[in-house]
Order: C-alpha cells, then structure tokens, then sequence
C-alpha cells in the first residue's frame, strides 16, 4: 500500500502513551482549539500568522488546557468551507506545528487526510482527530494502527435530515467505525468516541445527541464532546459565535456529568475554571 511508504516508525515517542496517561487521570480533560484557517466557523483568520498561532497555542496551554487540537482545514458544520488538498493542509501546518509540539503538550491534528495526519505524526503530533470516524480517506485507519496512536472517531453525515433518529444513527456511526477500526488492527484501547455536535445535524439534534450523551457509552470508550460556540446554542438564544461561551460551558458541564471524558473546547481558560468549580463542589459533598 503506498502509504506505508509514508510511515516513519522511529517517528513514535513516548507521545502516543500521554493520552492514555492523561486519561487515567480521572478527571475531564480540556482540549484546546487551534484553526489555522481562514474560513472555521468561529475564529477563521484569526491565527493565519504562524506567531499568532503559536503563542495562542501557549496562552491555552498555561490555560490549563491538557491537549492541543490543530487543524488546517476547515471543517466547519454549516457548511461554506472550502475545502483544500493535502499540500495546501501541509504548507498550513509547516511553520506552526513543530513550534506546537514544542510546547510539550500531547497534539492532535484535526484531519480527514492520511497523508496529512501521517506527516504529522513524523513532526510529533501525538492524536490523530478524524471528523470522518476513519469512513473517508481509507487510508486512515491503516495508518491508525500502524502508528499505535490514539485516535478520535467522530460522526458526521454530509447532511442534516431531521426526519432521522439521531442517537441510533450516531450509534450505527460507531459501530462502522469500529469496524473499520478493528478491520486494520487499531487496538481499541486507543479510541475515542466523539458524537460531532454540530456536524450533519439540526440544533434540535445536537440538543438529543447533549441530552442522550449516556447512550454512546455502550462502547465502553472514553467520550469526547465538543459543543464549543455550536450554532445549536444560538437556536435556545440568540448569539454569535464568540457570544455563547455560557452555552458552551453549561453544555460541557452537563456532557461531564453523564461521562464525558474530553471537552474539546475554544475558551480554554473558562472550561478548566467551570470544571475545577464543578469538581469541587462534588467533592464536597
């Protein structure tokens, strides 16, 4: 398979184990957003410039944000992205990552790409965050498992239909996913499985999708949940993008306390400060 020409076994340090280290932490994690494009949803253009990229990067990592998630493609759920080929990811990437990775938190890259995930797995990515659950780029979940790192299963549809029950269709989501997963040999230990809030689905859906979180839990894998300044937010009340850091945070807070273990997230200082609030008020009881 042409892709394995692509991998660079002596590439995987320790960094494909923190995920799993982090986790047994017991505690959620945070993952900080970094879109390093011109056109995501909420920030798009705002860390185009390499330097404003990385000390962004560092800001959300003194934060308290316990991973970093890059990408460079936009894949913004509501459609009006414009979609890019690999050289055009990889030349985003070149001259931000490495000083990224620098930072010494576990990064992932948002990425429906092989190829891209698998160069940047050689420049010390540590996740590989796939907003296709490994059902795109068929050389994805291949190189999953040939890398032994994490990798975070998310479900999307290429449109929205209101007509469908949307917790069964995430649910036979995974199961394909894991399938595939399983298929190329990715231990499933390594999973995560995240709903995609937002992502092929009416607010009405992201809203069953919050409030049956449990279900997804049948898997038996670590939960990643990433409601940060969804439009669904603007459907309860009215809002732009950078106005719903409430919705966001009542939204993960919520997602904790029915087992999330990841809160993927773009106002990093305010979800560890709700999260350790909330953490504390439970330990005291």
């Amino acid at each position: 398979m042409a892709l394995a020409r692509t991998i660079n076994p002596n590439a995987a340090s320790t960094a494909p184990d923190a995920l799993t280290a982090l986790l047994k932490h017991g505690r959620p994690l945070v993952m900080g957003i970094l879109n390093v494009t011109p056109d995501s949803f909420s920030d798009g253009g705002r860390f185009i410039a390499p330097e404003t990229a990385i000390s962004h990067a560092a800001e959300m990592a003194q934060q308290g944000a316990d991973i970093l998630d890059i990408g460079a493609e936009s894949t913004r759920p509501y459609g009006g992205q414009k979609p890019v080929d690999a050289d055009e990811e990889l030349t985003r990437l070149a001259p931000v990552l490495p000083g990224i990775v620098a930072l010494g938190l576990p990064v992932s890259i948002d990425t429906i790409k092989a190829s891209v995930a698998a160069s940047a797995l050689d420049q010390g990515a540590a996740i590989v965050n796939d907003v296709w659950g490994l059902q795109r780029d068929p050389d994805m979940a291949p190189l999953v498992a040939e890398r032994g790192v994490p990798v975070i299963v998310m479900h999307n549809r290429d449109s929205a239909d209101a007509s469908i029950d949307i917790v069964a269709d995430v649910i036979a989501f995974f199961g394909r996913s894991l399938e595939i997963a399983a298929r190329a040999g990715v231990a499933q230990d390594k999973i995560v499985l995240d709903p995609g809030i937002g992502f092929g689905k009416t607010p009405e859906q992201s809203l069953t999708c919050l409030a049956h979180l449990a279900a997804f839990r049948r898997f038996g894998l670590p939960l990643l949940v990433g409601a940060s300044r969804k439009r669904f937010i603007n459907s309860v009340t009215p809002s732009q993008p950078d106005e719903r850091i409430g919705g966001s945070i009542a939204s993960h807070l919520l997602a904790v306390a029915q087992g999330a273990a990841i809160i993927r997230a773009h106002d990093v200082q305010e979800t560890v400060q709700a999260l350790r609030v909330a953490a504390a008020i439970e330990a005291a009881r």
